[in-house]
């Protein structure tokens, strides 16, 4: 019964699997169709956009194609009218070529006759310059044969004619020159002064041992003079200055070898007369103010003094010294303006040698400062002015500068020779140490004569304190070479006929001016 079962239940599923398998195959078979169906539609779709497209790209492709034909045909149409534009500038150009050929070729011909014209006459010019070379060379013998003199000797003798004519006219012309200047002597002298003292390099104070100071009238005479001479014996004991009280009208006169006192006594004695007072209380009591803004005075010059020598962070007593150089003078020179000019000097020369400026202008500026010491130290002024500067508590090697600046103190450095130098420099510029007036113009006066003493000279000018002689010269007499040589002579005769300190320079000046008048 279970095998029946089995059977059936076998042949069932053998039934089963047929009809699934029919149906399976029933439905891929439809699929199939489908498919087919499908991909027909879709090949026959395909075809119709293809064709669409075709034709699309077609029609497209052709419109372009019209567009670029336009665009060459108008390109083309552009081309051959600028061708054809181009070829008619040519062919004017062409036409004006052919006409200025046409003109060259008459011009040429012009030139052709004129330059056998030209050759005619230059031949006729030379016809007519050898007949002029006879006629001179005729003429020139006959001229021999009537003075007996060769066209050599003549030459000489007319050169020499000319050259002495020429000579006696410069003699002439520089004698009038002298007599002018002999006219003018003073004049010309007090000129050539005033002008030498403004270019002088550094201004210099001439001091003397006397102050005069002016009266309102003379009656105040009397009241400086005080009952029985009180007045006058206070004022010069508070003072220590002499007062000469004499018949120079409104004027008194304060002698002293110190000018600071005197400064003092002046300030002193203007402030007295200003104020009216005058008795021996109040003369006291104005020196000693006067006394007291000297001291201010003082020290401020001495700041300026450092401040204009860039020498900075001296003690005070040493600015204090410095001060009072403003009233010291050495032979008519004042220490004030010659110890600034000597520390601007050694501060060049320092730069100049690769050395230290800084210092070099700090042993310049107190070279001389012992000489505002009052004779507070003994010995001279530069080994007075070494010790002043060692108490303040200088460098070793500025107090050797300072003292060794006259040779009194074997110098140890450079600084000490530099200052030696610019002292000496300083010193011997011509117009810084006093002369008498009469010396100073006769120097002048006699370089002056000695360049007019050449022939060629027009004018000579003595200036800048007489170190520059400027010398002007006839330029039809003297040519270039010959100015050099003139300044050399002049130079030479200068050194071998005068003594004089520095140097002097000899400038030859020649001109030549040429005018027209136009018409």
């Amino acid at each position: 019964m279970s095998g029946m079962i089995y059977a059936v239940a076998g042949l069932m599923a053998v039934v089963i699997f047929f009809l699934g398998f029919t149906l399976h195959r029933s439905l891929v078979s439809r699929e199939r169709r489908g498919a087919l169906s499908e991909v027909d539609r879709i090949l026959t779709e395909g075809r119709r956009e293809a064709e669409t497209i075709k034709k699309e790209a077609l029609l497209e492709g052709r419109e372009v194609i019209a567009g670029e034909k336009a665009a060459m045909l108008e390109k083309l149409r552009h081309s051959q009218s600028e061708m054809d534009r181009r070829e008619s500038h040519l062919n004017r150009q062409a036409e004006q070529l052919q006409r200025n050929r046409e003109s060259l070729d008459a011009k040429a011909e012009s030139l052709s006759g004129l330059e056998t014209v030209l050759a005619e006459r230059e031949q006729a010019l030379n016809a007519k310059h050898v007949r002029a070379n006879k006629l001179i060379e005729e003429h020139n013998q006959k001229l021999e044969d009537i003075s007996h003199l060769t066209r050599e000797e003549a030459r000489y003798l007319l050169l020499s004619n000319l050259r002495e004519e020429a000579r006696h006219e410069a003699a002439k012309i520089t004698r009038g020159i002298i007599e002018e200047a002999e006219k003018a002597a003073e004049e010309k002298a007090a000129m050539i002064l005033s002008t030498s003292i403004q270019r002088c390099a550094a201004g210099h104070v001439v001091e003397n041992c006397v102050s005069v100071v002016s009266l309102t009238s003379d009656e105040l005479k009397g009241r400086i003079i005080g009952r029985e001479g009180r007045n006058i014996r206070a004022f010069e004991s508070a003072t220590g200055v002499d007062v000469v009280i004499d018949d120079t009208p409104e004027a008194v006169v304060l002698s002293c070898f110190d000018p600071v006192r005197r400064e003092v006594a002046r300030q002193a004695l203007e402030k007295l007369m200003s104020d009216g007072r005058i008795h021996p209380g109040r003369i006291e009591s104005i020196v000693q103010k006067a006394t007291a803004d000297m001291e201010k005075r003082v020290r401020k010059l001495g700041n300026e003094l450092a401040l204009e020598a860039n020498v900075p962070g001296l003690h005070s007593q040493l600015i204090r010294h410095l001060g009072r150089l403003r009233y010291r003078t050495s032979y008519g020179q004042n220490m004030y303006q010659h110890s600034l000019e000597v520390a601007h000097i050694c501060g060049l020369l320092a730069g100049e040698l690769k050395l230290d400026p800084a210092l070099a202008r700090r042993a310049g500026l107190l070279h001389d400062i012992g000489k505002a010491t009052d004779q507070d130290l003994e010995g001279s002024h530069a080994v007075a002015g070494m010790e002043l500067a060692r108490r303040y508590d200088e460098q070793a090697l500025i107090c050797n500068a300072i003292g060794a600046h006259h040779e009194e103190v074997e110098p140890t450095s450079l600084y000490a020779v530099l200052v030696q130098a610019a002292d000496a420099v300083s010193s011997a510029r011509p117009g810084a140490r006093r002369e008498t007036l009469e010396l100073y113009v006769r120097r002048l006066h006699k370089l002056e004569a000695i360049a007019d003493s050449f022939e060629g000279v027009s004018k000579s000018y003595a200036i800048q304190a007489g170190r520059e002689l400027r010398i002007a010269v006839k330029p039809e007499q003297i040519d270039d070479t010959g100015a050099s040589d003139l300044a050399r002579e002049i130079a030479r005769k200068i050194e071998s006929d005068m003594e004089y300190p520095g140097q002097i320079k000899v400038t030859v000046i020649r001109e030549v001016r040429a005018s027209e008048t136009a018409k």
